[in-house]
């Protein structure tokens, strides 16, 4: 597979049940995402917009078809994976509705534990935490507990943790559901210069139809069928993120 897409998906579906009581939560999706390509997904609550992220994140295995993630085959129907736990800690960035940082870690903290489970030094992981979380706009709270933090911030705080080990991929699920409009943009907007500046494929389920154009691609799911969207309004920034993609693993070799 062509490993300039983050995300490619062939056939993917999803069944739950069977006979009388089958549902089909989500049939033969097809969708690529480029690196550096940050896409919405549009739908109805029980469209299969969670079931397709989950999916994608390693999370619940299709029942059919297959996952590449940077060119990688990670899913092949309803077959385990072996090492999906590593590839998702390394590969795969979750940020949700809640922010869920840890509540009685720091701000800053909440970004080192992403990494110090994945080996990174004492002293590397909170480099690095500090870099995402200036880079982030938020570093002046990085000693700050959770509950000190605006829901903004927390989100913030919550990409910073998302991008912390470079992942290929970013999966957010209705990130902005929590926060007002105005703050809703701004983390939209985030998620548009992480993917660009960084050369990471950005996924965000959202309902929120007034930030569309943020992204370079809009899909729309409905009963269980994903489709792209007439709605999308820009072509996606590719080609400096993998520049970053390359500084970013000299800097992670020197760091263990």
């Amino acid at each position: 597979m062509d490993s300039t897409f983050a995300i490619e998906t062939r056939g993917l579906t999803k069944v739950y049940g069977s006979g009388n009581t089958e549902v089909v939560a989500m049939r033969d999706a097809e969708v690529t995402i480029r690196r550096g390509e940050v896409v919405a997904l549009l739908g109805p609550s029980g469209s299969g917009k969670s079931t397709f992220l989950t999916a994608v994140g390693l999370i619940n295995p299709p029942s059919s078809g297959r996952i590449f993630i940077g060119g990688e085959l990670v899913a092949d129907g309803s077959k385990k994976f072996r090492g999906s736990r590593m590839f998702r800690r390394k590969h795969i960035g979750f940020v949700f509705q809640r922010s869920n940082l840890i509540p009685f870690l720091s701000a800053i903290e909440n970004v080192k534990i992403a990494l110090e489970i994945n080996g990174w030094s004492a002293t590397a992981s909170r480099t690095r935490a500090m870099e995402l979380m200036d880079y982030l706009g938020v570093a002046d709270r990085a000693n700050y507990a959770p509950t000190m933090l605006s829901g903004g911030q927390q989100q913030r705080v919550a990409v910073a943790r998302a991008l912390a080990n470079q992942p290929s991929i970013i999966l957010a699920d209705e990130p902005t559901a929590a926060l007002d409009s105005e703050r809703g943009r701004q983390v939209m907007e985030l998620f548009g210069k992480v993917a660009h500046e960084y050369g990471t494929g950005v996924v965000v389920v959202t309902h929120d139809h007034r930030a569309l154009d943020v992204f370079d691609t809009v899909f729309e799911m409905e009963d269980g069928i994903i489709r792209r969207s007439k709605t999308e309004t820009k072509s996606p920034k590719i080609g400096h993120g993998d520049q970053q993609k390359n500084q970013r693993d000299r800097r992670q070799e020197d760091a263990q």
